[in-house]
């Protein structure tokens, strides 16, 4: 997300307006509903994530403890847990 000079995009009458608010510091605007993309949509994160938690299934299961699944993947035990948690649904 980059910033853009409202006097680059607004007319003055916006910014005097806004400034009645708000003077010289930063604010974010929302996208519209209709704009919104859902979380990972422009990468393959979700895929990424789905496959390192499969694989600390297939640890666990292969008899890894989750202290050691935590350490080797840089996570919490209790984000290891949930992970086992919802993998074996």
């Amino acid at each position: 997300m980059g910033y853009i000079r409202a006097e680059e995009i607004l007319p003055i009458e916006v910014i005097e307006l806004i400034q009645q608010y708000i003077d010289g510091e930063n604010i974010y605007i929302p996208r519209k509903s209709a704009h919104r993309q859902a979380w990972g949509t422009g990468t393959q994160i979700k895929q990424e994530l789905l496959r390192r938690n499969q694989q600390i299934y297939k640890d666990y299961l292969a008899g890894s403890k989750t202290s050691e699944l935590a350490c080797k993947y840089y996570l919490s035990k209790k984000s290891i847990q949930r992970i086992i948690r919802k993998m074996s649904e």
